[in-house]
């Protein structure tokens, strides 16, 4: 009853601040539902891959999100606001306001290159997003998974010039969204060039920290019709950690259908040998109807060192332990 009261007020709120300045407000968001069902083992023993969301079985809604912009001459502001079990489970139920606030931040033009936020903002680390609205593929990668989603604090973001730019953060430690107890901060940067982008972040790693992460996400053009989207990550924290590469080749066959490959490794890192590692492939078709996306899509994990799952739960037909796991999803997504 909290959430609707909360998403009505502002409904209210943003119809009226419409009628006096509808040029600098706007509206904009997404909804998703899918089905799914694991081809190696049964459904009714909740397998999953162990990444983050879509893990259900048979039919289910992944999230809805509602996001209103205003947009001044120097200054600005974004509420995201997300329901649904993909938006709490990028958010945390002990996130602001239950868990229903996926960014909330204002920002301030301060010249023509530089730009100033503080708030709540989505992570600049990894190729994937929350919303599946801007994903090719609707499963989600373990890179993405094991990184932070969201950070809170201030970041000052800088056009070098056409080609490069430049992004300087400090923030609450990874994924602490609400309030900072521990008085311990995380450094973030970013430095862009050419649309490919090295990421850097820090934390002490104290109390459930990262640690330190380094991020490379870009991608090229090698055709009018094929693109090569490419993720590379390393993590450490005190001697352990995890690492890996994703490479997304996409490729339209039309105006409206487009279908892509992600093949990903992700491995732990860390004392000891023979330590867990999984080689992710996902199939994905995107079929466009308007602000309607179909995404038919199969996935398969191989897994080495790692009966029963990295993160998930990968078992067989019997239910048992097993090292690889693949599902079929079909997901409808409508964005606005």
């Amino acid at each position: 009853m909290k959430k609707f009261i909360t998403l009505s007020m502002l409904f209210v709120a943003t119809a009226l601040f419409a009628q006096e300045d509808a040029k600098k407000l706007t509206i904009s968001g997404s909804v998703d539902a899918y089905y799914q069902t694991y081809l190696t083992a049964p459904d009714n023993d909740a397998p999953s891959f162990g990444t983050a969301f879509a893990d259900q079985s048979g039919f289910a809604v992944g999230m809805a999100n509602v996001i209103a912009s205003y947009e001044g001459e120097k200054v600005g502001a974004v509420l995201d606001l997300v329901t649904g079990p993909r938006g709490a489970g990028a958010t945390f139920n002990t996130d602001i306001v239950d868990g229903i606030v996926n960014q909330a931040y204002v920002y301030w033009n301060v010249s023509e290159g530089t730009t100033l936020t503080m708030g709540r903002f989505n992570t600049f680390l990894g190729y994937e997003v929350i919303a599946p609205a801007a994903n090719f593929n609707y499963s989600c990668s373990y890179l993405f998974s094991s990184g932070p989603f969201s950070h809170v604090g201030l970041k000052a973001d800088f056009t070098l010039s056409d080609d490069f730019s430049l992004m300087l953060a400090i923030t609450n430690p990874w994924d602490t969204n609400n309030i900072s107890m521990s008085g311990e901060y995380a450094l973030g940067a970013q430095l862009g060039f050419y649309g490919q982008y090295l990421n850097l972040y820090y934390d002490s790693g104290n109390a459930g920290g990262l640690g330190f992460e380094i991020d490379y996400t870009g991608g090229f053009d090698v055709s009018d019709d094929f693109f090569l989207g490419i993720n590379a990550a390393y993590n450490d924290n005190d001697g352990e950690g995890f690492y890996g590469a994703a490479l997304y080749p996409q490729l339209a066959t039309s105006d409206s259908f487009s279908i892509g490959l992600r093949g990903e490794y992700f491995a732990l890192h860390g004392d000891g040998d023979d330590l867990p590692s999984v080689f992710a492939t996902t199939l994905t078709g995107s079929y466009t109807i308007e602000n309607l996306i179909i995404k038919p899509e199969i996935r398969l994990d191989a897994l080495t060192n790692a009966d029963g799952g990295l993160l998930g739960n990968v078992i067989d037909n019997d239910g048992l332990p097993a090292d690889s796991l693949a599902a079929f999803t079909l997901a409808a997504i409508v964005s606005f």
